[in-house]
């Protein structure tokens, strides 16, 4: 079977989101590689937002697999908590509900802040 995307091309795409400030869903992400969501592309997909991640940790930069959600809640599914995201930051609460968005959104918060001051872009680059 080839692969649903490059690691690469998917972390061009978060990228961008971060430097607009902006979370994606799962089905977004994937109608901007090309596809209709699918429970087996959102599989394929998860396991390359977890090289993804590997690869910005391996960079010292931030995770950008925490900016891709359900559409339901605006909060990532299972598998990135499983991942580790949040043990790493040793968040011990919910994996839903308002504690776990209060959680997603500050590290989103780094993440876009971090892309933007890369970039000039956002909040950071007042002096426009």
């Amino acid at each position: 079977m080839a692969a649903l995307a490059e690691p690469e091309d998917v972390r061009a795409h978060l990228i961008a989101a971060a430097r607009a400030g902006v979370a994606l869903t799962y089905g977004e992400l994937l109608e901007q590689l090309g596809y209709s969501f699918s429970r087996p592309k959102m599989r394929q997909l998860c396991a390359i937002l977890s090289a993804v991640d590997e690869d910005a940790e391996a960079r010292g930069e931030p995770e950008l697999a925490v900016l891709v959600v359900r559409q339901s809640d605006g909060i990532p599914g299972q598998g990135w908590w499983a991942a580790g995201g949040a043990r790493s930051r040793d968040y011990q609460g919910a994996w839903e509900g308002p504690e776990a968005a209060l959680f997603i959104h500050s590290v989103q918060a780094e993440t876009f802040a971090y892309w933007q001051s890369q970039f000039g872009t956002g909040p950071a680059s007042a002096n426009d």
